[in-house]
């Protein structure tokens, strides 16, 4: 059920109310003017006129609902993020998508939805996924700033001493700092899985309202995906399992394009001169790590974002179910 079509459903008592008013006006024994018979026939006219998906529903849903569902399927469209470019314009896309998301929980109408639709067991669902959201978010802020101070570490050493003696004496840090980070980042990647899990039961979708949310949820959790995957795999070897199924998720066009973007991953280019132990060209791994830190940045700004996002929508929905 689409979102403009919930709201419409939540107005019905407001127009039959209308309808019932129009009935009085015409069937009074009470002598009615010109002017009132003309107001009663184009009220009659106009809820005849009314298509079937809606016979006595108001036409207009509110704008609020309207610019959700338009943000919501442009990042479905987009598909999956690859780069890091794409991944921080999906972040903010996402800040964007919770920010209608607290708007709608603002609206009394969807309010009363929530209280009136959503059991016992919809509403820990909904609350336990939204906690596993922020954990998620937490875990990639926490491999983020690890990843930017091994990397900062290693460029001070690199001007002290030079580039070999620098990556002779923090390589091994960095890689064993590396691996640690892609433990942390599989348990992540487990929790993510577990979530996806639950939307895609079909007893729990129950409720018009939920429905909406779980839409809301799933894109945010295809995104963390991309940026853990990006951050920990960035060869794609765990991606691999999951590929066939995103892939029906997003247009063959996009599938192509992050492709040929995944092959200038920023943390794959420094991994593999510390692997290789080719550091030959000092100007291009200095360039590497300089890269590397701009990328690291970029993306802590859009995770914080979207966790101070997330943090606000559930605060605003366990006031709802604690009301």
């Amino acid at each position: 059920m689409s979102l403009s079509f919930l709201w419409l459903y939540n107005q019905k008592k407001l127009t039959t109310k209308t309808q019932l008013r129009t009935k009085l006006y015409i069937s009074s024994p009470v002598l009615l003017s010109i002017d009132q018979i003309k107001m009663a026939a184009i009220e009659t006219n106009a809820h005849s006129s009314i298509h079937v998906r809606s016979n006595s529903f108001p036409s207009a849903p509110h704008p609020i609902l309207s610019q959700f569902e338009e943000h919501l399927n442009r990042l479905k469209s987009s598909g999956v993020a690859s780069s890091s470019c794409s991944i921080s314009h999906k972040l903010g896309g996402l800040q964007d998508l919770h920010d209608f998301t607290q708007k709608l929980l603002q609206l009394s109408t969807i309010q009363q939805s929530l209280g009136r639709e959503c059991n016992e067991k919809s509403v820990d669902q909904l609350l336990e996924g939204s906690l596993m959201l922020l954990d998620v978010c937490s875990v990639a802020k926490d491999c983020l700033q690890q990843s930017k101070e091994s990397v900062q570490e290693l460029q001070s050493v690199i001007r002290r001493r030079g580039t070999e003696a620098g990556c002779r004496i923090e390589g091994g840090k960095y890689l064993t700092s590396r691996k640690m980070m892609k433990k942390a980042i599989r348990k992540a990647l487990g929790n993510l899985k577990g979530i996806l899990k639950d939307s895609s039961n079909k007893d729990n979708e129950t409720s018009p309202i939920l429905s909406i949310f779980k839409e809301a949820k799933d894109v945010t959790v295809n995104t963390l995906e991309s940026l853990l995957l990006f951050i920990c795999d960035p060869k794609g070897q765990f991606k691999q399992s999951r590929w066939s199924t995103i892939s029906k998720m997003m247009p063959a066009r996009r599938i192509a394009c992050d492709s040929e973007e995944s092959k200038a991953n920023e943390f794959e280019k420094v991994d593999a001169a510390f692997i290789s132990r080719k550091h030959s060209s000092v100007e291009n791994f200095q360039n590497h790590l300089e890269n590397l830190e701009m990328c690291i940045q970029d993306l802590e700004i859009g995770v914080e974002g979207l966790s101070k996002q997330l943090i606000r929508t559930r605060v605003q929905l366990l006031n709802i179910f604690n009301h």
